[in-house]
């Protein structure tokens, strides 16, 4: 099929205040012209070249054609090529019926962004429709005195086709009597007349049938026919006669039923049956004959249908009046119709971008709609508008269209839909008016982060909390929408004393909960400080930090620590106290310290056990172990003190200490060690090497005991001589106990205590000087000439042969006892089952604790006999250990040799 294409331009001032906006449309239209009744698909041209868009995305755009003022659809687009088709039956006399021109008018639109086209189509007519008569056959009644020329009106045929297709001329079939002639009217239009050409005789032939036909001037040619029957009477001289030959009528649209419309006049001048006038409508459409009736006799015509001036605005009725034998005669009746402001406009929602975003600026079009109203002139001016209360206004664009604009900025957290109500209302009177809703939902954007509740958050926690415990929870909120206003926690790196930040705490991404990883230790710190992040899952994500600061609180979870005396668990302490002790003196003092804090860290002091419960007192801060009285004869030598340490926790914890005091003004009374009666708490390996101890000292004491009686056989003179009394020498603090008071754990003028042990691996010896004016005087004892220590040391090289017997006996003691020992050793271990279980014996861990025993047993073994053999006992002990040291101390003018050993492991 044949099309042209025109481009029209009807430039809109008023785009000019609106110049941001994203139509496009306000610059011409698109003319088409396409024939009518085209098959389905048939392609009239190629609107995205046309209109100068991209083919490709038309699809995306959802470019489409909307027929104005009509639901069906007539024509499409091919989203692929961009070609404009038809997609519906155009049938020019269905839209436009006798218009000369038929223009179909359609709206395209594309959306993102919002564009508008005005597309028209004219619509060109074919030869669709044939001739058509109102009837299949026309009778008509003659008086046989009808003279030559006589002329009798046909209904002409009706072509629904205009112009050259319409009907163009009448074929009469050949006949004696009748011709055909086509005349026109004052107004145009045209009808045929049947002309007598030759007189009838009722006597000859009473009827006639002629066959009349109807051409078009189509091609191909189609045409009707009708058959005209005659029938010939007596004679009838005068036809009716109208007063007007054409009536004007004005009815206003609406119009009820049976409403006259206007009374048409005909008189005959014959009398009788020959003046009787009859009415009748002729030419009429078939909407026309629904529409109108006439009153035969009257000729009234009265309105039978409903009228609408948006369906037709102007009725033309062809009336016939005809006497009683057949003589007619026509005239034109034209019908106004008077519009009504019956039709409320009609608002059509072109294109809507639904959802729109959140962040689009002000002035962006989110809309196009339409506004219709069939009345016409006045009555069809509408104006719209939107509620005054919403970010949304109504810009003109072209004629009766609309374009939603925004006013201002979108917050979706604020107002996440809108009912936005478009009204419009005519300019009739009275005006109509017409509404309708659109919901417009606003999309999220994000842009906003999560926010914390709090600006810090505090977590408090007591120490030693089990792994995984809840220490507090932190909470964001974030506006947003779905996954903008998801909230992820997580923790930001860091250091927590040196750690990663992930291995003292967690937290839990979807309910931000903390947990405690690990168990805290107040000691090691008191708080700790860790940052938390929430992060949205928008794109780009958001996110804010929060500062969780932990607080751990103590917990008497640490018992209180002696440092002196020394907390050996098989030791005891022991303390020299003079006889002529009063009341109140110090005697020692019990030091302790406790890892917590607060008042977990207060710590009181209290005898628990004693041998004598009202001799000695303990400070209850302080520590300090005081007589409580003087010292009286029958008091025991033997002092045992149980100290216990308590702190001040809930629930308290304590430590306990024993102490040994001997009452005593000289080492000669003190009492043997081997009956401090202390708890045994030694292992079977323990017991073991002490019974294999106790059989040592006894074969290796006879045999010292038969070397001395020798050795003093064949001395002359006795090599040192005692007064029966021991020098006390000065107060020793052990150097591994510190001062804690600043001012010594004894008083300078109390320097009477001398400190043994036994049982343990670590051992000291003190001998305590003198006294000042405080303690008891004290007799100069083992007094000696200098010459006579130096006899008795110069002796000593003059029995080399006794000396060197002497050393080898006392190697001979240290591998039978080692052999002992280590004989004990296994037979513990054995009794264990550890030697099953271990294929290899360690021989190195034997040697050692086996060494270990035998050098205490030295000393003790010292101690006993340090009067009777110093210079031999002092050179064995220089060869077993280089760990040995002695001490020398001046009581008076005599020489003394006390000896003091402190053995490490």
């Amino acid at each position: 099929p044949s099309w042209s294409l025109k481009l029209w331009c009807f430039p809109d001032m008023r785009g000019l205040f609106f110049v941001f906006f994203v139509l496009h449309c306000a610059h011409g239209d698109l003319i088409y012209s396409v024939q009518e009744e085209l098959k389905h698909g048939s392609v009239i041209g190629n609107i995205a070249k046309d209109l100068g868009l991209d083919s490709g995305r038309l699809s995306a755009r959802k470019a489409r054609a909307e027929m104005e003022g009509s639901d069906k659809q007539y024509i499409g687009i091919n989203l692929g090529s961009g070609e404009f088709f038809v997609a519906g039956r155009i049938d020019r006399e269905e839209h436009c019926g006798e218009k000369p021109t038929c223009v179909l008018r359609f709206d395209v639109l594309l959306e993102n962004p919002l564009e508008l086209h005005r597309l028209s189509l004219q619509v060109q007519d074919i030869n669709d429709n044939a001739p058509d008569f109102e009837k299949d056959v026309l009778k008509l009644e003659i008086s046989e005195s009808a003279v030559k020329g006589a002329r009798y009106r046909i209904i002409a045929a009706q072509d629904a086709d205009i112009g050259h297709n319409s009907v163009q001329s009448y074929v009469l079939e050949k006949n004696s009597h009748f011709v055909f002639k086509i005349q026109t009217t004052s107004s145009g239009s045209k009808y045929g007349e049947l002309v007598l050409d030759k007189e009838l005789d009722r006597e000859e032939q009473q009827e006639l049938k002629l066959l009349l036909t109807a051409v078009d001037g189509g091609s191909p040619q189609r045409s009707g026919t009708v058959v005209i029957h005659v029938t010939v009477l007596d004679a009838n001289d005068n036809a009716p006669v109208f007063t007007e030959a054409v009536y004007t009528a004005w009815l206003p649209e609406n119009s009820p039923l049976k409403t006259p419309v206007i009374t048409v006049k005909a008189t005959d001048a014959d009398e009788g049956v020959n003046g009787e006038v009859t009415y009748e409508l002729s030419r009429l459409r078939d909407k026309s004959r629904k529409l109108f009736s006439i009153d035969q006799q009257t000729g009234e015509i009265f309105v039978t249908g409903g009228i609408d001036f948006e369906e037709g605005s102007k009725y033309e009725l062809m009336i016939e009046a005809k006497d009683g034998y057949g003589l007619s005669s026509g005239a034109k009746l034209i019908i106004e119709i008077i519009d009504v402001n019956d039709n409320a406009p009609i608002i059509y929602i072109k294109s809507l971008s639904n959802p729109i975003p959140e962040n689009v600026p002000p002035g962006t079009e989110v809309g196009i709609i339409n506004v219709q109203d069939r009345d016409s002139e006045k009555n069809r001016q509408v104006r719209c508008s939107i509620q005054q209360n919403l970010p949304f206004t109504l810009v003109p664009s072209i004629k009766n269209y609309f374009s939603v604009v925004t006013t201002g900025q979108l917050d979706r957290e604020l107002e996440s839909d809108y009912n936005i109500t478009i009204s419009a209302t005519d300019e009739g009177s009275p005006p109509q008016s017409s509404s309708k809703t659109v919901h417009l939902s606003v999309a999220d954007i994000n842009d906003n982060p999560p926010l914390f509740e709090e600006q810090s958050y505090s977590a408090y926690v007591s120490e030693n909390n089990k792994a995984g415990s809840t220490l507090c929870s932190v909470t964001a909120r974030d506006p947003d929408w779905r996954q903008n206003g998801t909230v992820i926690y997580s923790l930001l790196t860091g250091e927590v004393n040196g750690a990663p930040v992930s291995s003292y705490v967690s937290v839990n991404g979807d309910t931000g909960v903390i947990h405690a990883v690990r168990s805290f230790d107040y000691e090691q710190f008191r708080s700790f400080k860790v940052h938390v992040m929430a992060r949205d899952n928008g794109s780009p994500p958001l996110s804010s930090n929060v500062s969780v600061s932990v607080f751990i609180s103590d917990v008497n979870d640490n018992s209180p620590q002696i440092l002196y005396p020394a907390p050996e668990a098989s030791s005891f302490m022991t303390e020299l106290v003079p006889k002529a002790a009063h009341g109140g003196s110090l005697v020692s003092k019990v030091i302790a310290v406790d890892a917590d804090f607060g008042q977990n860290a207060w710590l009181s002091y209290h005898i628990v056990k004693t041998t004598d419960p009202g001799l000695f007192t303990i400070g209850l801060h302080s520590g300090e172990i005081r007589t409580q009285r003087d010292i009286s004869q029958s008091d025991s030598m033997k002092q045992n003190l149980i100290v216990a340490v308590k702190d001040n926790g809930q629930p308290p914890l304590s430590v306990t200490c024993a102490m040994y005091l001997l009452i005593s003004d000289n080492l000669a009374e003190v009492p043997e060690l081997k009956d401090i009666t202390y708890e045994e708490k030694n292992s079977k390996l323990t017991s073991y090497l002490i019974i294999a101890l106790v059989c040592v000292s006894t074969f290796f004491l006879t045999f010292i005991i038969i070397i001395l009686g020798v050795r003093f056989c064949r001395r002359r003179k006795p090599r040192l001589l005692f007064d029966g009394a021991v020098a006390i020498p000065g107060a020793y603090l052990p150097p591994n106990y510190a001062d804690v008071d600043c001012t010594g754990t004894l008083r300078s003028s109390y320097n009477y205590d001398a400190y043994l042990t036994t049982g343990s691996r670590t051992s000291d010896f003190k001998f305590v000087s003198s006294y000042n004016d405080n303690t008891l005087p004290a007799d100069q004892t083992l007094k000696k000439s200098p010459t006579e220590f130096a006899d008795v040391f110069g002796d000593s090289d003059g029995s080399p042969e006794v000396g060197t017997s002497f050393l080898f006996i006392f190697l001979f003691f240290y591998i039978f006892s080692a052999f002992v020992f280590l004989l004990g050793y296994i037979l513990s271990h054995q009794g264990h089952g550890n030697i099953k279980k271990n294929k290899k014996l360690d021989i190195c861990s034997v040697v050692e604790d086996v060494l270990i025993h035998v050098c205490e047993f030295t000393q003790t073994l010292v101690v006993a006999f340090q009067v009777f053999y110093m210079h031999e006992i002092l050179h064995l002990c220089k060869l077993i250990s280089h760990k040995h040291k002695f001490h020398y101390t001046y009581a008076g003018d005599s020489f003394l040799p006390l000896f003091m050993t402190t053995f490490s492991t």
